[in-house]
């Protein structure tokens, strides 16, 4: 007989402070965009460090920084091979949250244009105001 998993989700409602601090660790790994643009190199395939340094722009140091991070979140995974150590993604779920962020981002931004278009063409259909004439006291 096969021993089942848990399948439980856990939502952040109702966690206490210490629990509401892994979260927001867990975000803050998700913060830098250097760290964004790793996780989309290792979304194509697996990498090692010096790849992943060429593809960034940065050093091997740098990236290695930031591999070490993601690695402590569970979001990418370590494999030695040789002389090198190769990346890839722990926790492909990652991409849901990233892909639901950017979609939220992008539906933000086209309310605004929409917004800001509706406004425009508004204030095209106004007449100008009139200077007022004053009468100057001599």
């Amino acid at each position: 007989m096969k021993a089942s998993s848990p399948t439980s989700c856990t939502t952040m409602d109702g966690l206490p402070t210490e629990a509401l601090e892994h979260v927001a660790a867990y975000f803050q790994a998700l913060s830098e965009p250097t760290r964004l643009q790793i996780l989309n190199l290792l979304r194509q395939k697996e990498r090692n460090v010096t790849e992943l340094a060429q593809l960034c722009g940065y050093t091997s140091a740098n990236i290695s920084r930031h591999l070490t991070l993601l690695t402590a979140h569970g979001l990418v995974a370590r494999e030695s091979r040789g002389t090198s150590s190769y990346y890839r993604i722990a926790d492909p779920s990652i991409y849901a949250l990233c892909d639901l962020v950017c979609d939220r981002i992008a539906q933000r931004f086209e309310n605004s244009a929409q917004a800001r278009a509706l406004f425009v063409q508004a204030a095209t259909r106004i007449p100008p105001l009139k200077a007022s004439r004053r009468r100057v006291a001599r």
